[in-house]
């Protein structure tokens, strides 16, 4: 049943259709209903659930106390969700971008000018992705190779897990405020004191809880159990009621909420840190995009890059007067949200009124938490963060692909977080130049005469074979391209036709992103009913075919032949023969009477 209007949604009405595309948020609200309301508010819960021990992780990370991540959780969240142009994305303090903040801020030694440095930073970045978005710059995301997020994700695990092993040992951080990130881990795992053994105790039964609660949830089928919620409950509470001694604890949290704060800054301060909140705010960029792009992919929605960067500007921003750290789209967060079945941005706004109302019932509890518990959910995080299946399948897809995620991650390691997302995005635009082109879409079709050619407007429409012919470079550059030409093919579909002819002759390049677009589209084709066959593949196409283990028959690709069009002539005989007599077309019945070898090419 359609919702009841009331007079908010009324007045919400008369505004000027135009505007209310810069407010997604509101543009919802004029769908909305009960069903929508509660599904969002289920979503917004369960997401929270997630969202406390994370927030309080993720600050740690960053180098602050954990009330700052819970104030990001609520504010960035909540603003985010305000803007978002996708429906399911969850903003907030992110693994990545505080593993690149406290890279930033690890020579700061004073806590006072490190939360002032990093609230300044927030402050930065939400100027950049906003300013990106004005300037309407969103679109040039889509030129900055996803190998860049793989490299850079291999990278910041690495140096999550090494950062971590202080706390989960009990040892005491060492080193200069100029040393290296791995000089100083070195010198806190020599210098630092012994292992305490309680402290190790807790972290590990910390990681072993985790991981135990998440084979329950596969094995009883509840996706939904707030495994690291539990967790911190539990370890927090046994470890309290033990009474570990040298045990270091979170400390107390103010039961309060983020107040309005004008950071102090200069300046000549703004322009020490002005590189490292560049290449921080395109990360963000690049994280919350990617995110973005997945879930409208599977949910089939539209995403406009633009508005998704003002959205991640404005949270940033917003956040930098209310004290949070900088932050972005959360892959965690973003996937639970889905997953809890979200319909709207409201399930985020739903998501930080919660936390909040966390923040101000339970935080004086947080004086319990150990900070190993925290170190060893980080550690189960990181572990996590990295997907072995997609690091393979960028590195083996091509030498673009694997230069740019060697690259981006040994300097990651080696160099620094921020320096290493200015190489994958120089590598990217430098790599991507002498490939950029035109990706065009041909229909081809059999005329009364049986003559294969490109079909003009007044040629008769078969409903049984559909075929087409892909031009270009097929890389992540031209994806958006290939999107909206595999959508072409897709509405054509519906009319009935149930075998489909792709000559890929003309295709080069072929790239891990275009590759997996199209692997996809394929599955969907195919589950859908439809024959999918591959003709005129050439050798780089179907060595890719190979490599990423794409799912098609031997019989249904076509390779490359030294005769011209012959690939093509084959592909279509063996439509004809899949068809049998279920082929029920008006057009081809007329063409029956004619001899079986008489196809060919109008030259």
């Amino acid at each position: 049943m359609p919702s009841t209007s009331s007079p908010p949604l009324d007045r919400l009405r008369t505004f000027p259709q135009g505007w209310l595309r810069y407010f997604p948020a509101l543009d919802s609200l004029l769908k909305y209903s009960g069903a929508a309301a509660r599904a969002d508010l289920l979503a917004g819960l369960t997401v929270a659930a997630v969202a406390v021990p994370q927030a309080m992780a993720y600050a740690l990370v960053a180098g602050v106390p954990p009330q700052y991540g819970l104030y990001t959780a609520i504010v960035m969240t909540a603003i985010g969700a305000f803007f978002d142009s996708s429906r399911q994305l969850i903003n907030g303090p992110t693994n990545a971008i505080s593993i690149a903040v406290l890279s930033v801020t690890a020579a700061i030694a004073d806590p006072g000018d490190k939360i002032n440095t990093i609230i300044v930073m927030s402050l930065l970045i939400g100027c950049i992705q906003t300013a990106i978005a004005l300037l309407r710059l969103g679109d040039i995301t889509k030129y900055i190779s996803h190998s860049v997020i793989v490299g850079f994700t291999v990278g910041a695990s690495l140096l999550l897990v090494i950062d971590q092993m202080k706390n989960l040992l009990g040892k005491k951080a060492m080193g200069g405020v100029h040393d290296h990130f791995l000089m100083r881990f070195w010198r806190s795992m020599t210098e630092g004191g012994d292992v305490h053994l309680y402290t190790l105790w807790v972290g590990l039964a910390s990681i072993a809880l985790v991981l135990g609660l998440r084979w329950a949830k596969q094995r009883l089928h509840f996706p939904l159990l707030p495994e690291l919620l539990i967790t911190v409950i539990s370890v927090s509470a046994i470890t309290a009621l033990l009474g570990l001694e040298g045990v270091g604890v979170v400390g107390t949290i103010p039961a309060s909420l983020p107040s309005f704060h004008f950071p102090h800054t200069e300046w000549v301060f703004i322009k020490e840190i002005a590189p490292s909140a560049l290449a921080i705010a395109t990360l963000g960029l690049l994280e919350a995009i990617a995110m973005a792009k997945s879930i409208a992919s599977a949910k089939r929605q539209q995403l406009d890059l633009n508005q998704q960067c003002l959205s991640e500007g404005l949270a940033n921003m917003g956040g930098g007067f209310f004290q949070c750290i900088p932050g972005s789209g959360s892959l965690t967060r973003s996937a639970i949200n889905t997953q809890a079945g979200a319909i709207t941005q409201w399930s985020g706004v739903f998501s930080a009124v919660a936390v909040a109302a966390i923040v101000l019932l339970f935080a004086p509890l947080a004086q319990y938490i150990p900070k190993a518990c925290l170190a060893g959910i980080l550690i189960m995080t990181a572990v996590r963060m990295i997907d072995p299946a997609s690091l393979i399948y960028h590195v083996r897809a091509s030498h673009f692909d694997a230069g740019i995620v060697i690259a981006t991650a040994f300097s990651a390691v080696f160099i620094s977080i921020e320096f290493c997302i200015l190489i994958g995005v120089f590598l990217s635009f430098m790599l991507a130049v002498p490939r950029a082109g035109r990706m065009l879409l041909t229909e081809f079709s059999i005329s009364s005469n049986r003559v294969l050619a490109e079909r003009r407007p007044e040629d008769p429409e078969c409903s049984s074979i559909l075929m087409f012919g892909l031009e270009g470079e097929m890389f992540f550059g031209s994806a958006s391209t290939l999107e909206k030409h595999l959508h072409t093919i897709d509405e054509r579909l519906k009319g009935g036709a149930k075998v489909l002819v792709l000559r890929m002759k003309r295709i080069r390049n072929p790239d891990a992103v275009c590759m997996h677009m199209l692997s996809d589209q394929v599955e969907h084709w195919e589950a859908a009913g439809v024959h999918v066959m591959l003709c005129g593949v050439r050798d780089d196409l179907y060595q890719a075919l190979e490599r990423t283990r794409f799912n098609m028959q031997e019989s249904e690709v076509f390779r490359e032949q030294k005769l011209r069009f012959s690939s093509t002539l084959a592909a279509v005989q063996r439509a004809y023969e899949l068809l049998g007599e279920e082929n029920n077309c008006p057009h081809c019945a007329g063409l029956k009477g004619k001899s079986q070898e008489a196809y060919y090419y109008m030259v």
